[in-house]
């Protein structure tokens, strides 16, 4: 059997739609129909109910679907096996965190370039959920997630490091280098800058804001770790990141950190797929991102 069908056949079982099926596989629609088609009639059972909302799997299928996962993995791992010989090469995605993406996957990269030029590694900044969401459809091969606690049945985790948060402002601000540490009930009345909805650390401390009996604080979201620095950098508010983000800003004098209740550390740990047996390119990239946070 042509295991094409099988990757075909699980990634419509994931997304529920040809289309998106298709898009993943980076097949026309209609290759999609035809191989699901072709399984079907070498399986001799119907594998999915056709639907106006999509594509859904039946009990056959269903029960298949395990086995279908089993024999793409050993066709993985024997592939693994054909070439441990030889020199690393191959694909590997890696999902992060935008606050890691810019502080430190850039150096586990140029590490990886040097030891091994034929490895591609691509980076992916999403959020937890998209982490695992990709983790599931097989788009990323480990991703770093950036949360307390880590509970899915189906990925597994390894705590790696935790990373000191910083509260910060700008040089002028009033909170800045002053004697007495800034309360919460003092910080409730501010605005702060704070990274995307998903990000756990900030919501952490939103929810901890907004929890101060008589809280007025101003929350302003942004994407992009770049324009919260800048903001806050401006005098417009304060805000909350890993120190790893803000060393050389706070080492040229364009932020500084405003003393007040410890916040806690962000926890880093390193998430793969329970069933999905890793490369020897996958497992390589993951020794050096642990080694790269261990140190």
């Amino acid at each position: 059997m042509d295991t094409r069908l099988l990757q075909t056949f699980t990634a419509l079982a994931r997304t529920g739609s040809f289309t998106a099926a298709a898009a993943e596989l980076h097949l026309a629609q209609s290759t999609v129909t035809v191989q699901i088609k072709a399984l079907e009639k070498a399986l001799g059972t119907r594998l999915f109910d056709r639907l106006a909302r999509g594509a859904l799997l039946t009990g056959a299928g269903a029960q298949l679907l395990t086995l279908a996962e089993d024999v793409l993995e050993a066709e993985s791992r024997l592939l693994a096996a054909a070439t441990e010989d030889g020199p690393l090469t191959g694909s590997v995605m890696v999902g992060a965190a935008e606050t890691l993406c810019s502080a430190h996957l850039p150096s586990v990269i140029a590490v990886l370039r040097d030891d091994h030029p034929d490895l591609e590694v691509h980076l992916q900044p999403c959020s937890t959920t998209t982490a695992v969401e990709g983790l599931r459809a097989g788009k990323l091969d480990c991703a770093l997630l950036l949360e307390e606690q880590v509970g899915y049945p189906d990925i597994t985790v390894e705590h790696i490091a935790d990373q000191p948060l910083v509260l910060l402002c700008a040089p002028g601000h009033r909170l800045a280098r002053r004697e007495q540490p800034a309360t919460w009930q003092e910080l409730a009345q501010e605005d702060f800058f704070l990274h995307e909805q998903g990000c756990s650390y900030s919501d952490r401390l939103a929810q901890r804001l907004e929890s101060v009996a008589g809280a007025r604080p101003r929350l302003t979201r942004f994407g992009s770790i770049e324009a919260t620095r800048s903001c806050v950098a401006a005098g417009l508010g304060l805000t909350a990141l890993p120190h790893a983000n803000v060393v050389e800003s706070l080492r040229d004098g364009r932020l500084t950190a405003v003393p007040g209740p410890a916040l806690p550390d962000v926890s880093v740990h390193l998430a793969r797929h329970r069933r999905r047996q890793p490369t020897r390119a996958a497992d390589t990239v993951a020794a050096q991102v642990v080694r790269h946070f261990r140190r």
